[in-house]
Protein backbone atom coordinates (compact mmCIF):
# COMPACT_ATOMS: atom_id res chain seq x y z
CA UNK A 1 0.00 0.00 0.00
CA UNK A 2 1.20 3.51 -0.77
CA UNK A 3 2.89 5.28 2.15
CA UNK A 4 1.93 8.86 2.96
CA UNK A 5 5.03 11.07 3.10
CA UNK A 6 5.84 14.63 4.13
CA UNK A 7 9.15 16.56 4.05
CA UNK A 8 10.83 16.39 7.44
CA UNK A 9 12.20 19.93 7.17
CA UNK A 10 8.66 21.33 6.84
CA UNK A 11 7.27 19.47 9.86
CA UNK A 12 7.03 21.01 13.32
CA UNK A 13 5.17 19.01 15.97
CA UNK A 14 4.24 22.24 17.74
CA UNK A 15 2.67 23.73 14.61
CA UNK A 16 0.19 21.23 13.17
CA UNK A 17 -1.62 22.53 10.07
CA UNK A 18 -5.26 21.39 9.89
CA UNK A 19 -5.41 21.93 6.12
CA UNK A 20 -2.47 19.58 5.60
CA UNK A 21 -4.07 16.98 7.87
CA UNK A 22 -7.34 17.30 5.91
CA UNK A 23 -5.55 16.68 2.59
CA UNK A 24 -3.78 13.63 4.02
CA UNK A 25 -7.10 12.29 5.31
CA UNK A 26 -8.57 12.74 1.82
CA UNK A 27 -5.70 10.79 0.27
CA UNK A 28 -6.07 8.01 2.83
CA UNK A 29 -9.82 7.74 2.25
CA UNK A 30 -9.17 7.37 -1.47
CA UNK A 31 -6.80 4.47 -0.75
CA UNK A 32 -9.15 2.83 1.75
CA UNK A 33 -11.41 1.26 -0.88
CA UNK A 34 -9.22 -1.84 -0.86
CA UNK A 35 -9.40 -2.01 2.94
CA UNK A 36 -13.19 -1.74 2.91
CA UNK A 37 -13.48 -4.43 0.23
CA UNK A 38 -11.32 -6.83 2.23
CA UNK A 39 -13.41 -6.40 5.37
CA UNK A 40 -16.64 -6.83 3.39
CA UNK A 41 -15.42 -10.16 2.06
CA UNK A 42 -14.34 -11.31 5.52
CA UNK A 43 -17.83 -10.50 6.83
CA UNK A 44 -19.48 -12.40 3.96
CA UNK A 45 -20.64 -9.39 1.93
CA UNK A 46 -19.47 -10.75 -1.43
CA UNK A 47 -20.16 -9.45 -4.93
CA UNK A 48 -22.58 -12.31 -5.62
CA UNK A 49 -25.09 -10.62 -3.31
CA UNK A 50 -25.35 -7.71 -5.74
CA UNK A 51 -26.09 -9.87 -8.80
CA UNK A 52 -29.39 -9.26 -10.59
CA UNK A 53 -31.22 -11.59 -13.00
CA UNK A 54 -34.17 -11.35 -15.37
CA UNK A 55 -37.52 -11.28 -13.61
CA UNK A 56 -38.89 -14.77 -13.01
CA UNK A 57 -35.48 -16.45 -13.30
CA UNK A 58 -34.03 -18.06 -10.13
CA UNK A 59 -31.36 -15.85 -8.60
CA UNK A 60 -29.75 -17.65 -5.69
CA UNK A 61 -26.88 -15.80 -4.03
CA UNK A 62 -24.80 -18.43 -2.29
CA UNK A 63 -21.79 -17.11 -0.33
CA UNK A 64 -19.01 -19.60 0.35
CA UNK A 65 -16.85 -17.55 2.68
CA UNK A 66 -13.36 -18.81 1.90
CA UNK A 67 -12.04 -15.36 2.83
CA UNK A 68 -13.02 -15.82 6.47
CA UNK A 69 -11.73 -19.39 6.54
CA UNK A 70 -8.34 -18.34 5.15
CA UNK A 71 -8.02 -15.47 7.63
CA UNK A 72 -9.15 -17.50 10.64
CA UNK A 73 -6.75 -20.34 9.79
CA UNK A 74 -3.78 -18.03 9.17
CA UNK A 75 -4.52 -15.95 12.28
CA UNK A 76 -4.98 -18.97 14.51
CA UNK A 77 -1.74 -20.53 13.29
CA UNK A 78 0.18 -17.27 13.76
CA UNK A 79 -1.29 -15.93 17.01
CA UNK A 80 -3.27 -18.81 18.48
CA UNK A 81 -0.75 -19.01 21.33
CA UNK A 82 0.17 -15.93 23.33
CA UNK A 83 3.61 -14.41 22.75
CA UNK A 84 6.15 -15.09 25.50
CA UNK A 85 9.21 -13.00 26.33
CA UNK A 86 12.69 -13.77 27.56
CA UNK A 87 15.46 -11.50 28.76
CA UNK A 88 19.08 -11.84 27.63
CA UNK A 89 20.34 -9.34 30.24
CA UNK A 90 20.38 -9.25 34.04
CA UNK A 91 17.57 -6.72 34.48
CA UNK A 92 14.29 -7.95 35.95
CA UNK A 93 11.66 -8.71 33.28
CA UNK A 94 8.75 -9.03 35.72
CA UNK A 95 7.69 -5.31 35.79
CA UNK A 96 7.29 -5.29 32.01
CA UNK A 97 5.32 -8.55 32.00
CA UNK A 98 3.00 -7.19 34.71
CA UNK A 99 2.47 -4.01 32.64
CA UNK A 100 1.73 -6.16 29.59
CA UNK A 101 -0.85 -8.17 31.54
CA UNK A 102 -2.51 -5.00 32.82
CA UNK A 103 -2.63 -3.63 29.27
CA UNK A 104 -4.16 -6.92 28.02
CA UNK A 105 -1.67 -7.14 25.19
CA UNK A 106 -2.69 -10.73 24.39
CA UNK A 107 -6.13 -9.53 23.27
CA UNK A 108 -4.53 -6.71 21.28
CA UNK A 109 -2.14 -9.15 19.63
CA UNK A 110 -5.07 -11.30 18.53
CA UNK A 111 -6.90 -8.28 17.09
CA UNK A 112 -3.74 -7.09 15.36
CA UNK A 113 -3.18 -10.50 13.78
CA UNK A 114 -6.74 -10.52 12.44
CA UNK A 115 -6.39 -7.02 10.98
CA UNK A 116 -3.06 -7.94 9.39
CA UNK A 117 -4.64 -10.92 7.69
CA UNK A 118 -7.71 -9.00 6.47
CA UNK A 119 -6.29 -5.57 5.65
CA UNK A 120 -2.61 -6.35 5.18
CA UNK A 121 -1.72 -3.92 8.00
CA UNK A 122 -2.63 -3.34 11.65
CA UNK A 123 -2.28 -0.37 13.98
CA UNK A 124 -1.89 -0.42 17.75
CA UNK A 125 -2.33 2.59 20.01
CA UNK A 126 -0.53 2.69 23.37
CA UNK A 127 -1.97 5.11 25.90
CA UNK A 128 -2.42 5.82 29.60
CA UNK A 129 -5.85 5.20 31.06
CA UNK A 130 -7.52 8.40 32.25
CA UNK A 131 -6.96 9.17 35.91
CA UNK A 132 -4.42 6.36 36.39
CA UNK A 133 -0.85 5.43 35.55
CA UNK A 134 -1.92 2.16 33.92
CA UNK A 135 -0.90 1.58 30.32
CA UNK A 136 -3.43 0.31 27.82
CA UNK A 137 -3.24 -0.93 24.23
CA UNK A 138 -5.92 -0.91 21.55
CA UNK A 139 -6.01 -2.14 17.97
CA UNK A 140 -7.33 0.63 15.69
CA UNK A 141 -9.22 0.23 12.41
CA UNK A 142 -6.86 0.61 9.42
CA UNK A 143 -9.70 2.32 7.47
CA UNK A 144 -9.31 5.31 9.78
CA UNK A 145 -5.63 5.18 10.74
CA UNK A 146 -2.43 6.02 8.91
CA UNK A 147 1.22 6.78 9.57
CA UNK A 148 3.08 9.64 7.85
CA UNK A 149 6.81 9.19 7.19
CA UNK A 150 9.45 11.57 5.93
CA UNK A 151 10.56 11.58 2.30
CA UNK A 152 14.03 10.23 3.02
CA UNK A 153 15.21 6.76 2.05
CA UNK A 154 14.84 5.67 5.69
CA UNK A 155 11.17 6.67 5.81
CA UNK A 156 11.31 7.69 9.45
CA UNK A 157 7.98 8.18 11.20
CA UNK A 158 6.87 11.82 11.55
CA UNK A 159 3.39 11.49 13.02
CA UNK A 160 0.33 9.23 13.08
CA UNK A 161 -3.34 10.04 12.63
CA UNK A 162 -6.56 8.36 13.71
CA UNK A 163 -9.72 10.05 12.44
CA UNK A 164 -13.47 9.64 12.08
CA UNK A 165 -16.30 11.67 10.59
CA UNK A 166 -19.04 13.39 12.62
CA UNK A 167 -22.06 15.41 11.56
CA UNK A 168 -23.07 18.79 12.94
CA UNK A 169 -26.85 18.80 12.56
CA UNK A 170 -27.11 22.39 13.77
CA UNK A 171 -25.14 23.81 10.87
CA UNK A 172 -25.69 20.76 8.63
CA UNK A 173 -22.03 20.16 7.96
CA UNK A 174 -19.52 17.36 8.43
CA UNK A 175 -16.36 17.56 10.47
CA UNK A 176 -13.44 15.24 11.10
CA UNK A 177 -12.17 14.46 14.57
CA UNK A 178 -8.48 13.67 14.16
CA UNK A 179 -6.06 12.46 16.83
CA UNK A 180 -2.53 13.44 15.82
CA UNK A 181 0.30 11.62 17.57
CA UNK A 182 3.83 13.02 17.30
CA UNK A 183 7.03 12.11 19.08
CA UNK A 184 6.15 14.13 22.18
CA UNK A 185 2.58 15.39 21.82
CA UNK A 186 -0.99 14.28 21.28
CA UNK A 187 -3.56 16.52 19.55
CA UNK A 188 -7.31 16.20 19.31
CA UNK A 189 -8.34 18.31 16.32
CA UNK A 190 -11.79 19.13 14.96
CA UNK A 191 -11.40 19.80 11.23
CA UNK A 192 -14.18 21.01 8.97
CA UNK A 193 -14.51 19.07 5.73
CA UNK A 194 -13.68 22.03 3.50
CA UNK A 195 -10.57 22.40 1.33
CA UNK A 196 -11.20 26.11 0.70
CA UNK A 197 -11.50 27.17 4.33
CA UNK A 198 -8.28 28.16 6.13
CA UNK A 199 -8.48 26.56 9.57
CA UNK A 200 -6.33 27.58 12.49
CA UNK A 201 -5.14 25.05 15.06
CA UNK A 202 -6.35 26.38 18.41
CA UNK A 203 -6.31 23.04 20.23
CA UNK A 204 -3.50 22.66 22.74
CA UNK A 205 -1.25 19.59 22.60
CA UNK A 206 -0.91 17.12 25.45
CA UNK A 207 2.49 15.70 26.41
CA UNK A 208 2.31 11.89 26.34
CA UNK A 209 5.80 11.05 27.79
CA UNK A 210 6.38 7.96 25.65
CA UNK A 211 9.43 9.33 23.85
CA UNK A 212 8.15 8.00 20.52
CA UNK A 213 4.98 8.14 18.46
CA UNK A 214 2.58 5.97 20.55
CA UNK A 215 1.17 4.25 17.46
CA UNK A 216 2.65 1.02 16.13
CA UNK A 217 2.26 -0.15 12.54
CA UNK A 218 2.35 -3.90 11.86
CA UNK A 219 2.73 -4.96 8.21
CA UNK A 220 1.43 -8.32 7.03
CA UNK A 221 4.15 -8.36 4.39
CA UNK A 222 6.27 -5.88 2.44
CA UNK A 223 3.38 -4.66 0.28
CA UNK A 224 0.65 -4.82 2.97
CA UNK A 225 -1.38 -7.44 1.08
CA UNK A 226 -4.10 -9.33 2.95
CA UNK A 227 -4.02 -13.11 3.10
CA UNK A 228 -7.03 -13.59 0.78
CA UNK A 229 -6.92 -10.28 -1.08
CA UNK A 230 -5.50 -11.65 -4.32
CA UNK A 231 -7.91 -14.60 -4.29
CA UNK A 232 -11.07 -12.46 -4.37
CA UNK A 233 -11.69 -13.10 -8.13
CA UNK A 234 -11.43 -16.86 -7.48
CA UNK A 235 -13.81 -16.58 -4.53
CA UNK A 236 -16.28 -14.67 -6.75
CA UNK A 237 -16.04 -17.38 -9.41
CA UNK A 238 -16.67 -20.11 -6.82
CA UNK A 239 -19.71 -18.27 -5.45
CA UNK A 240 -21.09 -17.76 -8.94
CA UNK A 241 -20.62 -21.42 -9.89
CA UNK A 242 -22.30 -22.64 -6.70
CA UNK A 243 -25.19 -20.20 -7.10
CA UNK A 244 -25.72 -21.16 -10.75
CA UNK A 245 -25.83 -24.86 -9.87
CA UNK A 246 -28.62 -24.15 -7.39
CA UNK A 247 -30.36 -22.01 -10.03
CA UNK A 248 -30.16 -24.88 -12.51
CA UNK A 249 -31.77 -27.22 -10.00
CA UNK A 250 -34.65 -24.81 -9.51
CA UNK A 251 -35.09 -24.34 -13.25
CA UNK A 252 -35.10 -28.09 -13.70
CA UNK A 253 -37.95 -28.38 -11.19
CA UNK A 254 -39.85 -25.54 -12.87
CA UNK A 255 -39.38 -26.97 -16.37
CA UNK A 256 -41.82 -26.04 -19.15
CA UNK A 257 -44.39 -28.67 -20.18
CA UNK A 258 -44.69 -28.94 -23.96
CA UNK A 259 -47.90 -30.44 -25.43
CA UNK A 260 -48.05 -31.79 -28.98
CA UNK A 261 -51.41 -32.28 -30.70
CA UNK A 262 -53.51 -31.11 -27.78
CA UNK A 263 -54.28 -27.98 -25.82
CA UNK A 264 -55.25 -27.40 -22.19
CA UNK A 265 -57.58 -24.67 -23.31
CA UNK A 266 -57.62 -20.90 -23.46
CA UNK A 267 -58.24 -18.33 -20.73
CA UNK A 268 -59.75 -19.56 -17.48
CA UNK A 269 -60.26 -23.02 -18.89
CA UNK A 270 -56.53 -23.44 -19.51
CA UNK A 271 -55.68 -21.99 -16.09
CA UNK A 272 -57.97 -24.43 -14.33
CA UNK A 273 -56.61 -27.35 -16.37
CA UNK A 274 -53.04 -26.41 -15.46
CA UNK A 275 -54.03 -26.16 -11.79
CA UNK A 276 -55.63 -29.64 -11.85
CA UNK A 277 -52.52 -30.99 -13.56
CA UNK A 278 -50.26 -29.71 -10.77
CA UNK A 279 -52.56 -31.12 -8.09
CA UNK A 280 -53.43 -34.51 -9.59
CA UNK A 281 -50.13 -35.15 -11.43
CA UNK A 282 -52.23 -36.79 -14.13
CA UNK A 283 -52.62 -35.83 -17.78
CA UNK A 284 -55.03 -37.56 -20.18
CA UNK A 285 -54.14 -37.11 -23.87
CA UNK A 286 -55.62 -38.21 -27.20
CA UNK A 287 -53.97 -41.08 -29.01
CA UNK A 288 -51.88 -38.93 -31.39
CA UNK A 289 -50.82 -36.36 -28.76
CA UNK A 290 -47.79 -36.36 -26.49
CA UNK A 291 -46.29 -34.26 -23.73
CA UNK A 292 -42.75 -33.71 -22.49
CA UNK A 293 -40.79 -31.29 -20.32
CA UNK A 294 -38.29 -28.90 -21.89
CA UNK A 295 -35.17 -29.17 -19.74
CA UNK A 296 -31.55 -28.20 -20.13
CA UNK A 297 -29.01 -30.93 -19.71
CA UNK A 298 -26.78 -30.21 -16.68
CA UNK A 299 -23.15 -31.32 -16.84
CA UNK A 300 -22.78 -32.15 -13.16
CA UNK A 301 -19.41 -33.86 -13.64
CA UNK A 302 -17.94 -30.86 -15.43
CA UNK A 303 -19.32 -28.45 -12.85
CA UNK A 304 -17.92 -30.54 -10.00
CA UNK A 305 -14.48 -30.69 -11.61
CA UNK A 306 -14.51 -26.91 -12.04
CA UNK A 307 -15.64 -26.41 -8.43
CA UNK A 308 -12.80 -28.53 -7.08
CA UNK A 309 -10.30 -26.75 -9.32
CA UNK A 310 -11.44 -23.32 -8.11
CA UNK A 311 -11.34 -24.41 -4.48
CA UNK A 312 -7.86 -25.87 -4.91
CA UNK A 313 -6.61 -22.67 -6.55
CA UNK A 314 -8.03 -20.52 -3.74
CA UNK A 315 -6.06 -22.43 -1.12
CA UNK A 316 -2.98 -22.96 -3.29
CA UNK A 317 -2.40 -19.32 -4.14
CA UNK A 318 -3.20 -18.10 -0.62
CA UNK A 319 -0.66 -20.62 0.82
CA UNK A 320 -3.23 -21.46 3.50
CA UNK A 321 -4.12 -25.17 3.44
CA UNK A 322 -7.62 -26.58 3.59
CA UNK A 323 -7.47 -28.36 6.94
CA UNK A 324 -10.62 -30.35 6.16
CA UNK A 325 -8.89 -31.97 3.20
CA UNK A 326 -8.29 -35.72 3.39
CA UNK A 327 -4.53 -35.08 3.12
CA UNK A 328 -4.55 -33.83 6.71
CA UNK A 329 -5.00 -37.19 8.35
CA UNK A 330 -4.70 -37.45 12.10
CA UNK A 331 -1.99 -40.11 11.87
CA UNK A 332 0.45 -37.98 9.85
CA UNK A 333 3.97 -37.74 11.23
CA UNK A 334 5.45 -34.44 12.35
CA UNK A 335 7.67 -34.16 9.27
CA UNK A 336 4.78 -34.93 6.90
CA UNK A 337 2.58 -32.34 8.62
CA UNK A 338 5.31 -29.70 8.42
CA UNK A 339 5.74 -30.37 4.72
CA UNK A 340 2.01 -29.92 4.11
CA UNK A 341 2.10 -26.66 6.08
CA UNK A 342 5.22 -25.34 4.34
CA UNK A 343 3.37 -22.57 2.48
CA UNK A 344 1.52 -21.45 5.60
CA UNK A 345 4.76 -21.54 7.57
CA UNK A 346 6.48 -19.29 5.00
CA UNK A 347 3.85 -16.55 5.14
CA UNK A 348 3.71 -16.89 8.94
CA UNK A 349 7.47 -16.37 9.13
CA UNK A 350 6.99 -13.16 7.17
CA UNK A 351 4.22 -12.06 9.54
CA UNK A 352 6.44 -12.90 12.49
CA UNK A 353 9.37 -10.87 11.17
CA UNK A 354 7.30 -7.71 10.70
CA UNK A 355 5.40 -8.23 13.95
CA UNK A 356 8.64 -8.59 15.91
CA UNK A 357 9.68 -5.19 14.56
CA UNK A 358 6.48 -3.67 15.95
CA UNK A 359 6.90 -5.49 19.26
CA UNK A 360 10.31 -3.90 19.73
CA UNK A 361 8.64 -0.51 19.52
CA UNK A 362 5.93 -1.60 21.97
CA UNK A 363 8.61 -2.71 24.43
CA UNK A 364 10.41 0.62 24.04
CA UNK A 365 7.20 2.58 24.66
CA UNK A 366 6.43 0.59 27.81
CA UNK A 367 10.04 0.78 29.01
CA UNK A 368 10.18 4.55 28.51
CA UNK A 369 7.00 5.04 30.50
CA UNK A 370 8.06 2.66 33.28
CA UNK A 371 11.34 4.57 33.47
CA UNK A 372 9.39 7.64 34.56
CA UNK A 373 8.42 5.63 37.68
CA UNK A 374 12.04 4.56 38.30
CA UNK A 375 11.38 1.04 37.03
CA UNK A 376 14.40 -0.07 35.02
CA UNK A 377 13.76 -2.22 31.98
CA UNK A 378 16.39 -2.94 29.32
CA UNK A 379 14.27 -2.83 26.19
CA UNK A 380 17.01 -3.97 23.81
CA UNK A 381 17.62 -7.21 25.70
CA UNK A 382 14.02 -8.46 25.64
CA UNK A 383 13.25 -11.03 22.96
CA UNK A 384 9.67 -12.03 21.98
CA UNK A 385 9.10 -15.75 21.41
CA UNK A 386 6.38 -17.02 19.05
CA UNK A 387 4.88 -20.51 19.15
CA UNK A 388 2.65 -22.19 16.61
CA UNK A 389 -0.91 -23.20 17.35
CA UNK A 390 -0.76 -26.72 15.96
CA UNK A 391 -1.43 -30.20 17.37
CA UNK A 392 1.83 -31.73 18.60
CA UNK A 393 2.98 -35.32 18.49
CA UNK A 394 4.12 -35.59 22.10
CA UNK A 395 5.64 -39.03 21.54
CA UNK A 396 7.93 -37.69 18.83
CA UNK A 397 8.86 -34.68 20.94
CA UNK A 398 9.66 -36.91 23.91
CA UNK A 399 11.95 -39.02 21.71
CA UNK A 400 13.68 -35.89 20.40
CA UNK A 401 14.19 -34.53 23.92
CA UNK A 402 15.56 -37.89 25.08
CA UNK A 403 17.97 -38.16 22.15
CA UNK A 404 19.28 -34.62 22.61
CA UNK A 405 19.81 -34.93 26.34
CA UNK A 406 23.44 -34.17 27.14
CA UNK A 407 23.93 -32.42 23.79
CA UNK A 408 21.58 -29.46 24.25
CA UNK A 409 20.94 -27.49 27.44
CA UNK A 410 18.02 -28.45 29.64
CA UNK A 411 16.42 -25.05 29.11
CA UNK A 412 16.46 -25.46 25.33
CA UNK A 413 14.97 -28.95 25.59
CA UNK A 414 12.11 -27.73 27.76
CA UNK A 415 11.23 -25.04 25.22
CA UNK A 416 10.41 -27.86 22.78
CA UNK A 417 7.59 -29.11 24.98
CA UNK A 418 4.32 -27.23 24.25
CA UNK A 419 2.82 -27.85 27.69
CA UNK A 420 5.73 -26.10 29.47
CA UNK A 421 4.74 -22.42 29.58
CA UNK A 422 7.39 -21.03 31.97
CA UNK A 423 10.72 -22.75 31.33
CA UNK A 424 12.60 -21.01 34.16
CA UNK A 425 9.92 -21.93 36.68
CA UNK A 426 9.92 -25.51 35.42
CA UNK A 427 13.70 -25.76 35.90
CA UNK A 428 13.40 -24.37 39.44
CA UNK A 429 10.69 -26.89 40.32
CA UNK A 430 12.78 -29.70 38.85
CA UNK A 431 15.79 -28.68 40.95
CA UNK A 432 13.62 -28.51 44.05
CA UNK A 433 12.29 -32.01 43.37
CA UNK A 434 15.84 -33.33 42.92
CA UNK A 435 16.97 -31.66 46.14
CA UNK A 436 13.98 -33.05 48.03
CA UNK A 437 14.71 -36.52 46.65
CA UNK A 438 18.34 -36.34 47.72
CA UNK A 439 17.38 -35.22 51.23
CA UNK A 440 14.88 -38.05 51.48
CA UNK A 441 17.51 -40.59 50.44
CA UNK A 442 20.00 -39.16 52.93
CA UNK A 443 17.43 -39.47 55.67
CA UNK A 444 16.68 -43.08 54.73
CA UNK A 445 20.32 -44.11 54.51
CA UNK A 446 21.17 -42.19 57.66
CA UNK A 447 18.39 -43.91 59.55
CA UNK A 448 19.57 -47.31 58.26
CA UNK A 449 23.11 -46.61 59.44
CA UNK A 450 21.88 -45.54 62.85
CA UNK A 451 19.77 -48.70 63.19
CA UNK A 452 22.73 -51.11 62.71
CA UNK A 453 22.92 -53.66 65.61
CA UNK A 454 25.69 -53.24 68.14
CA UNK A 455 27.83 -56.09 69.51
CA UNK A 456 25.44 -56.66 72.39
CA UNK A 457 22.34 -56.83 70.16
CA UNK A 458 20.98 -60.02 68.75
CA UNK A 459 20.68 -60.04 64.97
CA UNK A 460 17.56 -61.38 63.34
CA UNK A 461 17.75 -65.11 62.79
CA UNK A 462 20.52 -65.63 65.40
CA UNK A 463 20.23 -67.54 68.67
CA UNK A 464 21.61 -66.07 71.84
CA UNK A 465 24.09 -68.42 73.44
Amino acid sequence: MYKLTYPKENFDELMIDKNIILRLIGKHEAMSEKLNTNMRYYLGEHSIKERTMTAGVPNNKVVCNHAKEITDTATGYFMGNAISYKNTADADLEPLLVAFDDAQVDDTDSDNALNMSVYGVAYEYVYVEDGTTTLRTKSLEPEHTFMVVDSSIEEKELFACYYYLIKDDIYDKYCYVAYIMTEHYLYRLVIENSTTLVQATIEQPIVHNFGEIPLIEYDNNKYQIGDFEQQIPLIDAYNKLTSDRVNDKEQFIDAILALYGVSLGDGDEGTQAAKRLRQMKLLELPEDAKAEYLTRQMDENGAEILRKALKEDIYTFSHVPNLTDENFAGNSSGVAMEYKLLGLEMITKTKERYYRKGLRKRIRLFSNFLGLMNIRVEAMSIVPVFSRSLPKNLLELAQVVGNLKGTVSQKTLLTLLPFVEDVDSEIEELEEEKQAGMEEQQNIFGQTANDKPTEGDVAVGEDKE
